[in-house]
C-alpha cells in the first residue's frame, strides 16, 4: 500500500533542508544541500538542479512513497506569485559594482521547480509564515482559529492566522511585526532592513545581545559576561548567565520582555488572538523571556483583552519545524481537501 507524504523544504543562507513528512507530523527521511555554495545570481539554476536532484533521490530511497505535495519555507518568499523576491542572503550579483538594482532579483521558484516535478502540487511561503501553519497543523495551535506565531531567531519573524488562514495581504507580504517601530526612525537602533527603530533591532537573539553589551557599557556590576567577545557572544549564554543569577543577563531579559510585551499588547489589539505562540532561539530561554513579555503584555493591554490571551511556547520547538513547516503548507491543503470531498 502506498504512503502519502509531503516534501517540506526550508531554504536558509547557509543550508537548505528537505524532508518527507508524513500526516502525523513525523520526518522519516531528510537530507541537506549547501545554499552558500551556490551563493551567487548565476549560481541559481545549478542550485535548483542540485536540490531537485537530491529530493528525487530522497523520495526513490522510501518504498510505496507517494508524494501528495512540496511546500517550501523560504526569506521573501511569495505564496500568491510562487515567487522568492529579494532575499537578503540569497544568490546576490557576485559583483557589487552591478548595475542591476537588488530589486530585479526574483527567481520563479516555483515554476522552476514545477521543471523537475511536472504535476506535483508546489507551494512556497515565507519561513515565518511556514512556522506557523506548521504549529497549526502538528503543534500547539491545532484546533485554533485565531492565533500568531512570532519566531526568535537572529530576527523576527511572525505568522499571523485570523479566522483560520493565513494573514498573506494583497501582495502575499503582510505580518512583518518584527519592523514595526518601537523606537525613534532617527536615533533608534539600526535594523537590518536599514531602517532605524524596529522591534526586530531589540528582540531577537541579535536584538539581546546588542543590549547585553549596552547594559555592560552602563552597569557597573560583576559578570561573567564581561569576558566574552562580541563576535564570540551567542544569546544562549545568556540564558545561561541567568541560570546563575547574573545581573547583566537578568536585567537583558527583563528589558527585552517588556519592549517584546508591550508591542505583544498592541498586536492583540489589532488581532484578538486566542495565543501567541513564542518559538526559535531566543524563546528557548524559558521563563526568563517568558515571564517579563506576559506581564509586560497584560499590564499593557486593553480592559477588554486583559487575561484573555494565552502566551504559549511552540509546540514544535524540538523538532525540525523548518521542514515540517514547509511540509504543513501541504498537508493542510490536503485535509481541507478530504473533508470537503467527505
Amino acid at each position: 500500500m502506498m504512503k502519502k507524504f509531503a516534501m517540506g523544504i526550508d531554504i536558509g543562507g547557509t543550508n537548505t533542508a528537505f524532508g518527507l513528512v508524513d500526516e502525523d507530523g513525523n520526518v522519516v527521511a531528510e537530507g541537506k544541500i549547501s545554499t552558500d555554495k551556490f551563493k551567487y545570481f548565476d549560481d541559481y539554476k545549478l542550485y535548483i538542479e542540485t536540490l531537485a536532484t537530491a529530493m528525487k533521490e530522497l523520495i526513490a530511497s522510501q518504498p510505496d512513497c507517494e508524494l501528495i505535495g512540496i511546500g517550501i519555507g523560504a526569506p521573501n518568499a511569495n505564496i500568491h506569485s510562487g515567487r522568492i523576491e529579494t532575499p537578503a542572503n540569497l544568490w546576490k550579483f557576485e559583483d557589487a559594482a552591478d548595475p542591476r538594482p537588488d530589486s530585479i532579483r526574483i527567481f520563479n521558484f516555483v515554476e522552476d521547480m514545477s521543471r523537475y516535478f511536472g504535476g506535483t502540487k508546489i507551494m512556497i511561503t515565507n519561513d515565518a509564515n511556514a512556522a506557523a501553519i506548521g504549529e497549526m497543523v502538528f503543534g500547539n495551535a491545532r484546533g485554533m482559529k485565531d492565533f500568531t506565531m512570532i519566531t526568535l531567531g537572529t530576527g523576527l519573524g511572525s505568522g499571523i492566522v485570523c479566522n483560520g488562514e493565513m494573514v498573506y495581504g494583497h501582495d502575499g507580504f503582510a505580518g512583518e511585526f518584527g519592523h514595526i517601530a518601537v523606537a525613534s526612525r532617527e536615533t533608534g537602533r539600526q535594523c537590518g532592513c536599514g531602517r532605524k527603530g524596529c522591534l526586530e533591532a531589540y528582540v531577537s537573539a541579535t536584538g539581546i545581545k546588542r543590549t547585553a553589551f549596552d547594559l555592560m557599557a552602563t552597569m557597573t556590576c560583576e559578570s561573567e559576561l564581561r569576558a566574552i567577545p562580541y563576535d564570540k557572544f551567542e544569546a544562549k549564554m545568556l540564558s545561561d548567565a541567568a541560570a546563575k543569577g547574573d545581573p547583566i543577563a537578568l536585567e537583558a531579559f527583563e528589558r527585552t520582555g517588556k519592549i517584546l510585551g508591550l508591542a505583544l499588547a498592541d498586536l492583540t489589539s489589532i488581532t484578538s488572538p486566542e495565543a501567541i505562540i513564542l518559538f526559535g532561539g531566543l524563546a528557548n530561554a524559558g521563563d526568563y523571556i517568558m515571564r517579563p513579555t506576559y506581564k509586560h503584555m497584560e499590564e499593557n493591554q486593553l480592559g477588554v483583552f486583559k487575561g484573555k490571551v494565552k502566551l504559549m511556547m511552540s509546540g514544535i520547538q524540538d523538532k525540525n519545524v523548518a521542514i515540517l513547516g514547509g511540509a504543513a503548507l501541504i498537508w493542510k491543503q490536503h485535509l481541507e481537501a478530504v473533508i470537503e470531498n467527505y
